[in-house]
């Protein structure tokens, strides 16, 4: 490699360079969880920086071989985590109870209705049937009433 001679070019070449490396610094953050940070200087002498967490985070933990310490930001995401997590434990235990509650029910169905034949479904406690089973007793009457006819 060398210098591009032209100034216009190389101006043009660093500006495009300079967002290539703004993505990929974004994306090691993004997907590994780095603490990253650069700093590039233009050839006319303007700086360009990029950081995460922060430029003084990264550069005392680089100077000072010292482990970042928690960030306000770090702590958010991590409360964040925990109440989306508490969250989530609290919809399963719902759910499981809910499907609890649903196997308890059927069983109770099974046992009012054990003993009794097909035949015999008009006998089912009405109060008891959830809605499909309503539906389907429902088009078993109506389908009795055409019989009858």
């Amino acid at each position: 490699m060398k210098q591009i001679e032209n100034e216009s070019s190389r101006l043009i070449t660093f500006s495009k360079r300079k967002s290539s490396i703004n993505k990929k610094a974004s994306e090691l953050v993004t997907l590994c969880g780095a603490e990253v940070g650069f700093v590039a200087f233009s050839p006319s002498g303007n700086p360009f920086s990029f950081a995460h967490p922060s430029i003084d985070a990264v550069a005392n933990r680089f100077l000072n071989r010292n482990p970042s310490p928690n960030n306000s930001s770090q702590v958010l995401v991590e409360s964040y985590r925990q109440a989306k997590c508490k969250q989530l434990n609290q919809q399963h235990d719902e759910l499981y109870n809910q499907i609890k509650a649903e196997k308890a029910q059927g069983k109770a169905l099974k046992r009012l209705t054990k003993g009794k034949s097909d035949a015999a479904w008009w006998e089912a406690p009405i109060e008891e049937l959830n809605r499909e089973e309503l539906y389907q007793m429902k088009g078993r009457m109506e389908e009795l009433k055409r019989s009858l006819r």
